[in-house]
């Protein structure tokens, strides 16, 4: 039976008489059938959070429900799509209505006509439990998709087909406990429900970004989560636009929530166009996109960060590494405050409701390095990015509270670094990761054993530099010893030379770990041969107008296939600076 709007307040409408409805069931809301979930039961009345326009509703329309809780679809044919918050394809929808969507449509998340080749890996007569692979689909030139067995399908294979298939077309028949039940590629899994998982692992293995202040100093693990809160214009999306290009992730989930269009328009122009360093194919192959942007409805928002990250632990679970980028969380709790608001909550800090750092864990702690469910005994990593846009750059407000009580690592943009025309404006002082001693084994074994003090060395130097800095705005420079003003002109070419990075350098944009230990060993090299130069006797100005300075200055831009050039760097600085010393020892 249909119920009745009684009231529409903005996003929110609220229906009496719906029968049989439950929490988080999809309903369809008046003749034009938007689409909406239902967030609140009191009595007979049920909150309905709408996902479209409702402008021009009436109370008295009908709302029925379809009896399911807010699904994702997941088959073959999702890697390399762009989706609106509830995951309908946006080239789907501009084919059938044009540039602007119209409310109420309802199209295929999947396609049902296109046919994948599956290729089965096991045969009649074997055994499958719960997230056994039972065959592959070579999804684009990069994935390929495994299709894994649900629950309810676990028992014996009495048949199993290979060929050209359609989504919904049976490619195995599985005798179960309550009898025989036809396999098809096409499986939905509700969105707010966490993907089942054998077993939480600890993340001791870093997702490599290729950006030198993140990989040397703050890493994030494979498995973690991370945050990047900054205010405007500080270079937010241009961060998580370098970690889907760059990251070591095998898919990469970017979800646009509430920001605006033409961020999306550039990673859908972008991506197409890169080349996966791995793979020498386009990005877009390995990368799935949900647009929700800042002219969308706003209760769409939460949708889409659940579709997201539900889509994100489908592909872990096949054994994928996956990196997910949300931005902006910060436009996710707006709405979350918005529709609190319109249900007369009682309001938490600054307007947002009490249970805003709740439903941030929810979300965050859906990442993870786990053990997959199923017999083989695969592993998958799930790391969660996701921007906060303060307003202000207030760092104290709740939303970024609430992300940093749940986050291990902490990118915290700077706008007076941004101002400087310092990109990345990460601050190094202010900033953080909790996975750096978990981290140490694996950098020390593939990269370097070298690699902890190289780093802890560096960032030493950055933070005596702080310290100096105070006295030079009092005394000025003069009034230091020649050893500190050393040691300045040396954190200056770690910052400068180092730190910052060309995101639009075709050299400069991704750094291997091996080139970042090289780099930054070159700048301690100098720093250590200049301090005892000087101790020596040689003079300061004579060390810091080397011209090994400019083959340093230079290092960013060395190719991966050069690296031997810094090695040549190496002899230079100690070759320049003991001629230096042995031409004041001749004088």
């Amino acid at each position: 039976m249909a119920g009745r709007i009684v009231k529409i307040s903005g996003p929110l409408v609220i229906a009496e008489g719906i029968e049989n409805v439950k929490m988080y069931d999809v309903v369809r809301v008046s003749h034009l059938h938007l689409i909406g979930e239902v967030i609140e039961i009191r009595g007979d009345e049920a909150a309905i959070q709408v996902y479209e326009e409702t402008s021009g509703l009436a109370p008295g329309e009908i709302v029925e429900t379809t009896g399911e809780p807010l699904s994702v679809e997941l088959a073959p044919g999702i890697m390399g799509g762009i989706y609106d918050g509830i995951q309908r394809p946006l080239d789907v929808l501009r084919t059938k209505v044009g540039d602007f969507i119209s409310r109420g449509i309802t199209v295929d998340k999947i396609d049902r006509e296109k046919k994948w080749n599956f290729e089965p890996v096991l045969k009649a007569g074997d055994e499958v439990v719960l997230g056994d692979i039972i065959g592959t689909v070579q999804e684009t030139d990069i994935i390929t998709h495994k299709i894994m067995v649900p629950k309810g399908y676990e028992g014996t294979i009495k048949k199993i087909f290979s060929g050209e298939k359609t989504v919904t077309g049976t490619i195995a028949v599985i005798e179960t406990k309550d009898g025989e039940k036809e396999l098809k590629m096409l499986q939905k899994w509700p969105v707010r429900i966490p993907r089942p998982i054998a077993e939480k692992l600890s993340p001791v293995i870093p997702l490599i970004t290729g950006q030198r202040i993140i990989d040397t100093f703050f890493p994030v693990a494979k498995g973690g989560t991370a945050c990047i809160p900054g205010p405007f214009g500080s270079g937010k999306t241009v961060v998580q636009h370098q970690l889907a290009k760059w990251a070591d992730a095998e898919v990469v989930v970017y979800i646009g929530c509430g920001e605006r269009g033409n961020e999306m328009t550039d990673v859908l122009n972008e991506f197409p166009e890169l080349k996966d360093p791995k793979t020498g194919h386009s990005l877009m192959k390995r990368t799935v996109l949900v647009a929700n942007t800042s002219d969308m409805p706003v209760a769409a928002r939460e949708a889409s960060i659940y579709t997201g990250i539900t889509i994100a632990e489908y592909y872990r679970d096949m054994g994928y590494s996956v990196a997910l980028m949300a931005d902006s969380t910060s436009r996710w709790a707006e709405a979350l405050r918005e529709m609190s608001g319109r249900l007369e909550e009682m309001p938490g800090e600054e307007g947002y409701p009490a249970y805003l750092g709740s439903r941030a864990a929810d979300f965050y702690e859906r990442s993870g390095n786990v053990k997959c469910l199923g017999s083989d005994g695969r592993k998958g990593a799930l790391t969660a990015v996701g921007a906060v846009s303060p307003q202000g750059g207030d760092l104290a407000e709740p939303v970024t509270q609430a992300t940093l009580r749940i986050v291990k690592v902490f990118w915290g943009l700077d706008y007076s670094l941004s101002y400087r025309r310092h990109f990345p404006a990460i601050n190094w002082l202010n900033s953080y990761s909790l996975y750096t001693d978990r981290l140490e084994d694996w950098f020390s074994k593939n990269v370097t054993p070298d690699w902890t003090r190289v780093c802890t060395d560096a960032m030493k130097l950055l933070q005596e530099e702080a310290e100096l800095q105070e006295i030079v705005r009092l005394v000025g420079v003069d009034s230091l010893g020649v050893e500190d003003q050393f040691k300045l002109e040396c954190t200056r070419s770690i910052r400068e030379d180092y730190l910052q990075q060309n995101a639009f350098s075709e050299v400069d944009s991704y750094t291997s770990p091996e080139k970042m230990y090289k780099m930054l060993r070159n700048i301690l090299l100098y720093y250590s041969e200049g301090i005892k130069a000087l101790q020596s006797g040689a003079l300061f100005n004579d060390i810091i107008e080397l011209d090994v300075l400019v083959d340093i200055a230079k290092s960013k831009n060395i190719s991966q296939d050069n690296l031997a050039e810094l090695d040549k760097i190496s002899d230079k600085i100690r070759d320049q600076i003991s001629k230096t010393l042995m031409s004041e020892k001749t004088a």
